[in-house]
């Protein structure tokens, strides 16, 4: 049974590297039990934070704390924590069961206790009947099985996870995920996971932190940051591909009426614009479709390139002002055609340009207030 705790909390969390801050006043609140994914694209934040937790990387400013007990200035070994990193690290020369039992021995536990142990672990990641193997004989995925079950062997308090399974092909990474999500739920493990795939993270995690150059963006629940993205960036990471310069012709509640190119789009207000703004409007390119005669707010199109991914096209067009839009379709079409879009307007976010508005990080609210940065 993994050792329990309430509350792991980062209080203004900062790590620079010389002139360059790589995190900037983290602030978070991480449960027992809970599966907390950090995303971002390299250079975010998000490996130095894990780094942070893990003890590897000494704060610049800020505390980290587990309950009552302020953790930062403790050593990496006494914090508790298991680590799962990205490029296995294991041992060559040891068997699997040797890599999984490694730990146990250097925290001098009893050898009945060890081989308990070690089997139990194996047996969760089910490969007990690879225990006598090399890691060169295994699969990447059981390498990083492996590596997961020398992290959890050690009941520790909190596992950490850098990209584990960046390294592995798409159908290793898909079985992989829901290995990690069983073990996870199983366990009552309490996990941070650093990722750069949003897929990945909306799938495993219980809530997402969005970073951007060391800033938390938004945080909460993959329902929240899918839907109700905090600001154009996080919309961007999170699937809305196109992000049309528009004009703000009439708003009505958080309703607004936009104008571009030859065309009309009514969307959501995610930055309180007002009439005769500039604004940007965000759209999924599964959430534009080819539109019947009878569609209200079309936006004509002349097509460009068309890719065929087996049951739909995925296709880029352009607009009349030189803007480019991406959409799905499962119609045959084809390069030089001219088609009218349409979304339905709660699948079009408006938010501020970008800059007119200071980053303002979001978290756990109904209605999130829009950050643009």
């Amino acid at each position: 049974m993994m050792s329990r705790f309430s509350t792991l909390s980062l209080d203004k969390v900062s790590r620079s590297f010389g002139r360059h801050a790589a995190l900037r006043e983290l602030e978070l609140e991480i449960r027992g039990g809970e599966f907390v994914a950090l995303l971002g694209p390299s250079g975010c934040g998000k490996s130095t934070a894990l780094n942070c937790l893990a003890g590897l990387l000494p704060l610049t400013g800020g505390a980290i704390r587990l309950d009552d007990e302020r953790i930062d200035r403790i050593a990496p070994e006494r914090r508790g924590f298991g680590m799962v990193f990205q490029s296995y690290a294991l041992f060559p020369h040891l068997t699997v069961r040797g890599n999984v039992a490694f730990g146990l021995k250097m925290a001098k536990v009893p050898k009945a206790d060890i081989a308990r142990r070690a089997d139990r672990a194996l047996e969760m990641v089910q490969l007990t009947e690879h225990a006598h193997k090399r890691p060169g004989q295994l699969s990447g995925g059981q390498q990083q099985r492996v590596a997961i079950a020398r992290a959890i062997v050690l009941e520790p308090r909190l596992v950490l996870m850098d990209e584990p399974l960046s390294n592995l092909d798409a159908s290793l990474r898909l079985e992989m995920r829901t290995e990690i999500r069983r073990l996870h739920q199983s366990l009552g493990l309490t996990t941070v996971y650093v990722t750069h795939d949003q897929e990945e993270a909306l799938s495993l995690a219980d809530r997402l932190v969005v970073l951007r150059d060391g800033i938390m963006q938004q945080v909460g629940t993959p329902e929240e940051v899918y839907g109700r993205p905090a600001n154009r960036y996080v919309a961007g990471f999170m699937g809305y591909r196109n992000m049309l310069d528009v004009t703000v012709a009439s708003a009505t509640g958080d309703r607004l009426s936009l104008r571009f190119a030859d065309a009309q789009l009514t969307g959501l207000d995610r930055d309180a614009l007002a009439a005769g703004g500039r604004g940007v409007a965000a759209i999924r390119p599964e959430d534009l479709d080819v539109a019947g005669e009878n569609a209200g707010g079309r936006i004509p199109a002349c097509i460009e390139v068309v890719e065929y991914h087996g049951r739909e096209l995925a296709v880029q067009a352009r607009l009349s002002d030189g803007q480019q839009v991406h959409f799905r379709t499962g119609g045959r079409l084809a390069p030089g055609d001219r088609v009218d879009l349409a979304a339905a307007p709660e699948r079009v976010l408006v938010f501020a340009p970008e800059g007119e508005r200071p980053p303002e990080p979001v978290e756990d609210v109904p209605r999130q207030k829009a950050v643009t940065s």
